[in-house]
């Protein structure tokens, strides 16, 4: 997940990794709570005991910052309501959260996780979160819808930022 060419051994770009791999976990974690209705604690639990840096089906090992990655979750959880509010208003008024895919849905809830209770950077939630939107969806429109729900969400939650 080393989009920035980054050297090996460069600490920023570990960390930038970590940090990407712990947001595509949280996406997917989110996804699965919702798909198989469970809780967040259970799905914290297996994420950490088995999926966390583990290899994926073509043998690619993702490291993950396993406490961004619960901070996440448990902000996506926490401040659901809050998070689906401002999207809700980033979105078109026919097409509320709950109408949308369920992987946006969980990336919204992941990058507003990130904005409203983590503080991170809005331009780094947007620019990491787009990424994402282009691995889950290569060649699709998905991420400049992405980029544009973010944007406004952005500005909603932290003007300051702006």
């Amino acid at each position: 997940m080393n989009a920035n060419n980054d050297k090996p051994g460069d600490k920023q770009a570990d960390r930038r990794a970590l940090s990407s791999g712990a947001r595509f976990y949280a996406i997917q974690a989110l996804y699965q709570m919702e798909a198989a209705g469970q809780s967040a604690d259970r799905v914290l639990r297996e994420f950490e005991n088995h999926r966390l840096g583990a290899e994926d089906e073509d043998g690619a090992f993702v490291p993950a910052d396993e406490t961004l990655f619960a901070q996440i979750v448990d902000g996506a959880v926490n401040w659901q309501s809050r998070i689906d509010q401002a999207t809700d208003r980033g979105l078109v008024a026919k097409w509320p959260i709950n109408r949308i895919d369920p992987v946006l849905r969980a990336l919204f809830r992941a990058a507003g996780s990130e904005l409203v209770g983590l503080q991170t950077p809005p331009r780094v939630v947007i620019v990491e979160y787009v990424r994402l939107a282009e691995a889950f969806y290569p060649g699709g429109r998905e991420p400049k819808f992405v980029n544009a729900v973010l944007d406004h969400v952005a500005r909603e939650t932290r003007p300051d930022a702006f």
